[in-house]
Formats: C-alpha cells, sequence, structure tokens
C-alpha cells in the first residue's frame, strides 16, 4: 500500500509554495510538471473560452474561463485524494501511479471543449463530434502528449481510457465516479463557481468542506460514496443544480440567446471546416461564422449576439410541463432538425394569418434537448447500522428530483421571435393552433 504523499502535487498541497490564486482567494498549488501541461499552446486556449458562454449576455459578470474552471477541479482533485488516503479500501485499490492520472485527467478534463459547445453537441449534427472524443487530438500528440510521457511517466492513452472508456478494473471504477457522478470534481467546482461570477447564491450553498470530510466508497468498494455526515450537504448540492438550471442556465434571456446561436450555427455548420473551428478560441470563432454569415440570414442572428448593440429575440409563448404537459411534451427532446422544421413552418402560417411576411430564421423554438442532466445514485454509509442506503432513501427532497424529472421541471419549450415581431404575435389566438397543425403536419 502505497501513501499517496509521495505524489509532489498532493504533497503541495500542505506547503503552497508555488500557488497561482483563483476566486474566491483560492490557492492552487503548481508544481514544474503541472506549469508545463497548463502553459502548453492547448491547455492557454482554455484562456479564451468563457465557461458559460452566452450566460455572460445576461449576468455579466459570468466571464469566468474554462481555464480557471479546470483549475479549480484539478484542486478539488486533489482534496478528495487527501480525504480518501485514510480509507483503507481505496488506498488499497489506486496506486500512486493511478492517482497521478486521475489528476492530470482532472486537470485536462476540458481540454476537448471548444467555444458554445454544449449548445452544440445538443443539436446532435453530423459531423459534430462529441467534446471528450475531440479532446483525443490533443491528448494523444503533440506537446501536452509528450508532456505526459516525459514529465510524468503516463501514456497519453491512460488519460483518454479514463476520461472516456469504460471503466475496466475497480480503480478505474473508482477515479470514474470521482471525475462524473453526482458529486463529482467537476460539479463540486463550476456549480459554486458559476454562482459566484453571475453573482447568485444558489450554488454557493452548500457545505463544500463538511461533503469532502465525508468522502467514503460505497458497499462494493468501486465507487464514490458519502457517510451520513456529508448527507445534508449532497442534498443540498443536488438542489444547487436544480436551482442553477432554473435560474441561471436555462434563464429564458439566456435560453433565447442560446436558441439564436444554435440557428446561426445550424445555417452555417455544411460550409465551415468543423475541426479547424472547434480548435479556434471563443472569438475566433465568433469571427468564421460572422465572415461565413455575410449577407445572409445567419448573420442578423450573430449581429443580435455580438453585433454593437444586444438584440436578443422576446419570448413569445412558453410551454411549462405542469401548464400545458400535452405541447411540452410533444416538442421536448426532438431532434433539432425538427423543431427547425416546426419552426419554419410555424413562420409561413403566421406570415399568411398576419399578412406580414416573417422570416424563417425569425422564429426559433427552444425545447429541452435529447440528453438528461442529473444523476442521484449515490450511497451514504450509515456507521451505527453498518448499512448503506441510497441518497434518494433518506431525502425526501432528493426522492422527489429522483421520482419527478428534473429536466421536465426547469426545461421550459419556448418561441422566441424577432423583436419587431413580438406585438404583433402576442396578440395572435390562433398561435397554438398553427404550432399544432405544425406538429401533425410534421408527424
Amino acid at each position: 500500500m502505497v501513501d499517496l504523499l509521495s505524489i509532489p502535487e498532493l504533497a503541495s498541497l500542505d506547503t503552497l509554495r508555488d500557488v497561482i490564486r483563483i476566486p474566491p482567494g483560492t490557492d492552487i498549488p503548481i508544481t514544474p510538471r503541472v506549469r508545463q501541461l497548463i502553459d502548453c499552446r492547448e491547455f492557454q486556449r482554455l484562456t479564451r473560452i468563457r465557461q458559460l458562454g452566452l450566460v455572460g449576455l445576461v449576468y455579466p459578470a459570468a466571464h469566468h474561463t474554462r481555464f480557471e474552471h479546470s483549475l479549480g477541479v484539478y484542486r478539488t482533485a486533489l482534496e478528495y485524494l487527501r480525504q480518501l488516503r485514510h480509507d483503507q479500501r481505496f488506498a488499497s485499490a489506486v496506486g500512486a501511479h493511478d492517482a497521478e492520472v486521475f489528476l492530470v485527467a482532472a486537470l485536462l478534463h476540458d481540454l476537448g471543449h471548444w467555444p458554445y459547445c454544449h449548445p452544440i453537441e445538443d443539436m446532435a449534427l453530423p459531423g459534430v463530434p462529441q467534446h471528450e472524443m475531440f479532446a483525443n487530438s490533443f491528448l494523444l500528440e503533440g506537446e501536452i502528449a509528450d508532456a505526459l510521457r516525459d514529465e510524468w511517466h503516463i501514456q497519453p492513452r491512460e488519460v483518454v481510457d479514463l476520461l472516456s472508456a469504460k471503466p475496466r478494473d475497480r480503480a478505474a471504477r473508482i477515479l470514474k465516479s470521482m471525475l462524473s457522478g453526482p458529486i463529482d470534481i467537476d460539479k463540486m467546482d463550476y456549480l459554486f463557481r458559476d454562482s459566484l461570477h453571475a453573482g447568485v447564491p444558489y450554488g454557493q450553498h452548500f457545505d463544500r468542506n463538511r461533503l469532502i470530510g465525508s468522502l467514503c466508497l460505497n458497499r462494493g468498494g468501486d465507487r464514490l460514496a458519502i457517510t451520513h455526515k456529508g448527507r445534508t450537504a449532497a442534498e443540498l448540492m443536488v438542489f444547487a443544480r436544480y436551482v442553477m438550471f432554473s435560474e441561471v442556465y436555462w434563464h429564458h434571456a439566456v435560453r433565447s440567446a442560446t436558441a439564436m446561436w444554435q440557428r446561426a450555427f445550424f445555417l452555417l455548420h455544411a460550409q465551415l471546416d468543423l475541426d479547424e473551428l472547434f480548435r479556434a478560441d471563443e472569438w475566433e470563432m465568433v469571427r468564421s461564422l460572422q465572415a461565413a454569415a455575410e449577407g445572409g440570414p445567419a448573420a442578423d442572428l450573430l449581429d443580435g449576439l455580438f453585433g454593437p448593440t444586444r438584440q436578443l429575440y422576446k419570448r413569445l409563448r412558453e410551454f411549462h410541463y405542469l401548464q400545458d404537459p400535452q405541447m411540452h411534451q410533444a416538442l421536448a427532446r426532438r431532434p433539432y432538425r425538427q423543431l427547425v422544421a416546426c419552426s419554419d413552418l410555424l413562420a409561413d402560417r403566421l406570415s399568411q394569418q398576419i399578412g406580414r411576411r416573417i422570416a424563417p430564421h425569425e422564429i426559433v423554438i427552444d425545447a429541452p434537448p435529447v440528453g438528461l442532466e442529473v444523476e442521484f445514485d449515490l450511497d451514504i454509509f450509515v456507521p451505527k447500522e453498518d448499512r448503506y442506503y441510497t441518497l434518494a432513501d433518506l431525502s425526501p427532497v432528493v426522492q422527489t428530483l429522483a421520482q419527478r424529472q428534473f429536466d421536465d421541471y426547469v426545461k421550459r419549450v419556448r418561441i422566441f421571435v424577432h423583436p419587431r415581431l413580438r406585438t404583433d404575435l402576442e396578440r395572435e389566438p390562433s398561435l397554438e393552433s398553427h404550432l399544432r397543425a405544425v406538429l401533425d403536419e410534421l408527424d
């Protein structure tokens, strides 16, 4: 059994001799081999990609970057290892080399993110890779791959496998659950950091230290769990995610901007070199799209987002799962191309109704994508009973969120229109009937 404190990065967590400071006054310990990774061109690109992309159009201080977030996740990974090294089952399964691969994976987990990545991925267009797969080109060759082999004595494929492959042994299953799960290191950082920069309290009010202090393994010894002392903190973390989606990530104006961006990208993607585009930083990508859009309908959409005057589309209708379940279910999780076809047909019908031309791109439909968001499968160990429960067993809050689909409550179906059309269309009583007719036609 190897003491993980033999890892220089973990030992540096106590000394903090060489650090990078990120908000809110958090010191990230930097060893020479960590610095070699973060100084690489591929990692420095993350300094020019905002973590929340279009959210900054609504929450003006939310301009923190994936670079800052990646450092925060790396710091959290160190804290997880420091806590779990005291767990005998963890220490017997996870050796020093495994832990080093985990630290590198934590630091580089967002390397494959391109600007506005999630809205683009949600469209599921042909030729658009998953960002986890796109990261392989950065990890398997070039400066980062050389640094991993020469300085860390890690084969790049080991990092790729931990980030995106199915775990093949017990150590990999444990570490994978720390990277991706109900209380993983990514969520632990981004909920707090996004909340901090957006200027809202929702993601900051769970007890991070208590949660980390309660980390253990599940009954099978192959996945992250917590003791009963961390239960309340875990509940609050789950609820924080629910509220952040409701109030920030799926705020109606954020979703208006997102729907405009998606329609512009949809109009342009076939004429773009996506591999080159996804290697760009944020403003390089925007300039490339603006150049490709010149003189066409996508130019209007991009100008409303990135031009000298912000002009977001206005919310015309909103369909909530509880208030209008039939319409919500008819549009939620439809393929993006069908949403485009639906909005195009709706624009044509409403043009005839009001006697005024409505361009197809002047109506956009925003609906929950196919992928679901929240995972609740977390085990809670109660030492006095020597028994494991699930978090949903012990928490009425989590039980409710698990049984009633989280996405359906926070992700509403919305129809957005160009501001010049709102006055005419919001008084149009037949809009819903036209929408139903369009859906019948598509089906």
